[in-house]
């Protein structure tokens, strides 16, 4: 019986193990879209998020992201709201 008991403990850590990587992780485009949805901004799909290197600093990153339905600047500090910038295509 004991036997059988770390058989049936082993095929269900190793489908655990298989089901956790089967899951992707958000990505940063994703992450970004998240925290601008939370703050009432619409990206239905976000495409691409790039680091705006003139405008970041220590602790305040600067990105550009862009979604399917519009272009943001977002500004993020540690442990506060982003502030977000809508682009106006020209």
């Amino acid at each position: 019986m004991m036997r059988f008991t770390g058989l049936a403990f082993a095929v269900l850590v190793v489908s655990g193990v298989a089901g956790s990587t089967a899951r992707a992780d958000p990505t940063l485009q994703d992450l970004l879209a998240i925290q601008l949805r939370a703050q009432g901004y619409a990206c239905d799909q976000p495409l691409k998020a790039e680091r705006d290197d003139k405008l970041s600093k220590p602790d305040n990153e600067a990105w550009t992201l862009t979604c399917s339905n519009a272009t943001y600047r977002v500004s993020r500090v540690p442990d506060l709201a982003a502030k977000v910038e809508e682009i106006k295509p020209e």
